[in-house]
């Protein structure tokens, strides 16, 4: 007969089970056949204690979780205990059980957990703040703000409101004590090279800056000045608008410094009036020092500064005494220079410390706060 003519329903046969040994009883179980008895230990053959008797209460193991919790015992059966909830929160030995034991009192020897001195360094619901101060729990403040028992700045607080830096948070008229951390913006250095544009949209499709740059889950980056076209250097990108507009003013007078190379040499007439002043098309222009850096033949490096960053300003300087500029690069940003280490089309995360310096915030605290953000190692792209 082959596999399909086989009968598919077919009776169950019962195999004979182990004998039980003689356990000696008068009245003992026969010995239970088939599947059930086969590999079992029965009852009185050693190899574990006998069972209580389920005769009484005392060592009865509970029939569901809702009497192992302790809500057994509630009228109206084991699934109206929601129903019959009591009123607030009671300790264990009522009917309710807490959720978390965050507001039971502490055991004998056992000490309450202090709360979390946290730093925030953006606004945060009202009710996160109070709770990691220790105030209450989440849901007691939403109840206090439904309550009108909180004020933001005078006014009666609602739920899910934010408070910030400048907010004053007062409990039954109580000030309550949050701390704010100053936000420590994020600020990388990158090595622009030649043949990019400085600018998120171009008509001619040239390759922009930003192309390359990581990006932010939050806010833009902002490119702290620009570099022309054909011009190499240091390049600072930042995500905060305040600290971008610091670097850029002219009032703060931050110097930028150039490498320069020029077809021929400078003479000292050439060399005094590029120190006292050039008129140009938009106003007078001048370096601050202007160091010979050497070079052979035709090429020669000068190192300039300037305290402005007007469009293409270095080139027109040389250009109006008849000179023309091969190679332009800037070597450094006001207190920011460029690595030796990142090479073009590379950019690289200021560190957090370097950062604070140049935004005026103080330190960050390593060991209570949040820990510094590690440098990122330069990402070299492909093609250079």
């Amino acid at each position: 007969m082959s596999t399909s003519q086989k009968p598919k329903n077919r009776p169950f046969k019962a195999k004979p089970g182990r004998p039980a040994p003689e356990s000696g009883r008068p009245g003992a179980p026969a010995p239970r056949g088939g599947r059930q008895g086969r590999g079992r230990p029965q009852e009185g053959d050693g190899n574990r204690p006998e069972r209580p008797a389920r005769g009484g209460e005392e060592g009865r193991q509970p029939r569901s979780n809702a009497s192992a919790i302790g809500l057994a015992d509630l009228r109206g059966g084991r699934g109206n205990w929601r129903a019959r909830k009591p009123q607030g929160i009671v300790g264990p030995d009522g009917g309710y059980p807490l959720a978390s034991s965050e507001l039971l009192p502490p055991a004998e020897g056992e000490r309450h957990r202090k709360p979390s001195d946290a730093a925030y360094t953006e606004p945060q619901r009202l009710h996160k703040v109070l709770a990691a101060a220790g105030i209450g729990s989440r849901r007691e403040i939403e109840e206090w703000i439904v309550a009108g028992r909180i004020s933001v700045n005078g006014e009666p607080a609602d739920v899910g409101q934010k408070v910030g830096p400048g907010d004053r948070v007062r409990v039954n008229g109580k000030l309550m004590p949050i701390r704010f951390a100053p936000r420590i913006p994020r600020v990388i250095l990158y090595h622009k090279p030649e043949g990019e544009i400085v600018s998120r949209d171009d008509p001619d499709g040239r390759p922009t800056v930003f192309d390359r740059l990581p990006n932010l889950r939050k806010g833009r980056w902002i490119a702290v000045g620009r570099l022309d076209f054909n011009t190499s250097g240091l390049l600072l990108f930042v995500n905060d608008g305040d600290l971008a507009n610091k670097l850029m003013h002219p009032r703060y007078e931050l110097d930028r410094e150039y490498a320069v190379r020029i077809l021929g040499q400078l003479d000292e007439a050439q060399r005094d009036a590029l120190l006292k002043g050039i008129e140009l098309e938009d106003g007078p222009a001048r370096f601050n020092t202007l160091l010979d850096a050497g070079g052979e033949g035709a090429n020669h490096w000068y190192r300039v500064t300037l305290s402005e960053g007007r469009n293409r300003e270095v080139r027109r300087m040389f250009e109006a005494l008849g000179l023309t500029v091969s190679r332009l690069m800037r070597v450094r940003y006001g207190p920011v220079a460029l690595p030796s280490r990142l090479k073009r089309g590379m950019w690289e995360d200021m560190p957090v410390e370097q950062v604070c310096a140049l935004a005026g915030l103080p330190k960050p605290d390593v060991q209570g706060g949040k820990p510094k953000r590690p440098a990122r190692q330069p990402r070299r792209q492909p093609g250079f």
